[in-house]
């Protein structure tokens, strides 16, 4: 298996334990996967997540400002933010509203 493929399931792994209610970003989890200069490639990940067989909340996952830089790669341009809005979280504006609170990193949240 490529080097990449294994690094996107590791991506997938850490997201699919993000509890629902909260987010995290693209570089929280490159630097808890050691990679911290790989936020970039998590993008990549979160858009292909979309062909697992086993799901990807890939919507609770946001740029470091809390936007919800990836809602163009969902079915339709409000996806992703209905999908936080079920989980009872706000956005305006395309950004996580109260996005510090909500936080969830995976550095402190998850045992290495």
């Amino acid at each position: 298996m490529d080097s990449k493929k294994d690094f996107f399931q590791d991506v997938y792994e850490v997201v699919r334990l993000i509890p629902k209610g909260r987010v995290t970003s693209y570089g929280a989890i490159a630097k808890y996967l050691g990679t911290a200069k790989s936020s970039r490639v998590v993008g990549y990940a979160m858009n292909a997540s979309h062909q697992q067989t086993r799901p990807v909340p890939a919507h609770r996952v946001v740029n470091r400002n809390g936007m919800l830089s990836g809602k163009h790669h969902f079915p339709s341009p409000t996806a992703m933010e209905d999908a936080l809005k079920k989980e009872g979280i706000l956005v305006k504006k395309d950004v996580v509203v109260d996005f510090k609170n909500l936080f969830w990193d995976p550095m402190i949240e998850l045992e290495l």
